[in-house]
């Protein structure tokens, strides 16, 4: 069930959509999405919020990534801290999310946001709460 369940999240879930993103590749606790540029997430710059929401994205899915994972599953983002880094000006973002740890019901990742050139944009550190 989890590369569907990823695959849903950064792909067709309604806001994905308006993002854009693509999941790039998906493994146990390591997801790579893609957000192309357009001008609807910032003229010229990409616009902070946009970024973030990529990491938020890019986390849940990475969350989400665990095969043992049922249909009653449930989870919610508890918070994330984001350093914006560099300015990303009129180019597509890859967000990388990788599991620092899961416990019980909380899960704790970090997200690294690039552009296509490898300059990091963002880097987040993010907290989810996952029911199995």
């Amino acid at each position: 069930m989890s590369i569907d369940r990823t695959r849903l999240i950064a792909e067709e879930e309604p806001f994905a959509r308006v993002l854009g993103t693509r999941l790039e590749s998906c493994e146990p606790d390591h997801v790579v999405i893609r957000m192309p540029y357009k001008e609807d997430l910032g003229v010229g710059r990409v616009h902070g919020g946009a970024i973030s929401a990529l990491i938020d994205t890019a986390a849940t899915a990475c969350f989400w990534s665990a095969p043992d994972l049922t249909e009653n599953s449930r989870g919610a983002t508890v918070g994330f801290t984001v350093n914006f880094l560099n300015l990303a000006v009129a180019t597509d973002l890859i967000a990388t999310a990788t599991i620092r740890r899961r416990g019980g019901t909380l899960c704790v990742g970090d997200v690294s946001v690039s552009d296509p050139d490898g300059t990091e944009v963002a880097a987040a550190i993010v907290t989810y709460k996952l029911n199995r």
